[in-house]
């Protein structure tokens, strides 16, 4: 082999790959990300090395070249969080930037019509991530924050991204499926009754699983060939005192229309069916 070749050779088993070519520092590093990424709170030192079954002294370095690049970050309780630069490197990849530019302007719309929030949310390995949110224009809102792990099958986004796979997408997602924190199980014949009723009436609406006094209300955006390549959801808040709020049935007219319009932006042939 070349040792200048920056390709394997195509004879190469992956098994043999993953013995002959390791990277400890960049196997350290990568445990330290993924490590905080399931941590809601972040970590001291000392727990991200229990977390990681190392001791200190071995992860010390890597999370201090990590700090200084800007991928982690350290409180005033110099307990460790992921920073969004992850994030934002994702977001310089052409799809998801053009999903995000094309959405922002008519996630804003969506927001100022219905009062509400609002998020996009794409499937990425296994997990359902917010890449796009508007707050509601009102003194109160409810919202995710960008960049936010949201459950693949409890969540109505998720829901709506599985509903619009074939049988081998659905079962490769739900093969690669990772729970989230408090993600809850969900029974599969429970689970692909509530895809189908998404199929049929071509959006989902549903109670919250995570936040009481939320309704959730996610519509398909639709890219070339039809694919469905993400998700709008308005996190409903309903109000109580006599100020204005448009309905469910009134969000998911304006919704729709927003998902309608965005998909023809991303180059959907016939809009209809968003």
């Amino acid at each position: 082999m070349n040792p200048n070749s920056d390709r394997l050779p195509p004879s190469t088993p992956q098994g043999d790959t993953a013995t002959r070519y390791n990277a400890p520092a960049l196997e350290k590093g990568l445990d330290i990300l993924e490590a905080l990424s399931g941590s809601s709170e972040g970590y001291t030192l000392n727990q991200l090395a229990k977390a990681m079954d190392r001791n200190v002294s071995q992860i010390f370095r890597m999370v201090v070249v990590m700090q200084r690049r800007g991928y982690i970050q350290a409180d005033d309780n110099d307990r460790y969080t992921l920073t969004l630069k992850m994030l934002r490197l994702a977001h310089q990849q052409p799809p998801i930037k053009r999903i995000t530019q094309a959405a922002l302007p008519l996630l804003n719309e969506l927001s100022e019509r219905t009062r509400q929030s609002c998020h996009l949310a794409v499937y990425e390995q296994g997990r359902m991530v917010v890449v796009a949110q508007v707050d509601s224009p009102e003194r109160w809102s409810f919202g995710l924050k960008l960049g936010s792990l949201m459950g693949l099958t409890d969540t109505s986004s998720g829901h709506v991204l599985l509903s619009y796979q074939d049988e081998i997408g659905r079962s490769r997602m739900l093969n690669d499926h990772i729970k989230i924190e408090g993600e809850l199980e969900m029974d599969p014949g429970h689970l692909f009754s509530l895809l189908a009723d998404v199929r049929r009436v071509g959006h989902s609406v549903m109670p919250s699983i995570q936040i009481q006094g939320v309704t959730n209300v996610a519509f398909p955006v639709r890219g070339l060939g039809q694919q469905v390549v993400a998700a709008i959801n308005v996190p409903y808040v309903a109000r109580i005192d006599g100020g204005p709020c448009p309905s469910i049935e009134q969000v998911k007219l304006v919704q729709m229309d927003i998902c309608r319009r965005l998909s023809h932006q991303l180059g959907a042939d016939d809009t209809s069916e968003a």
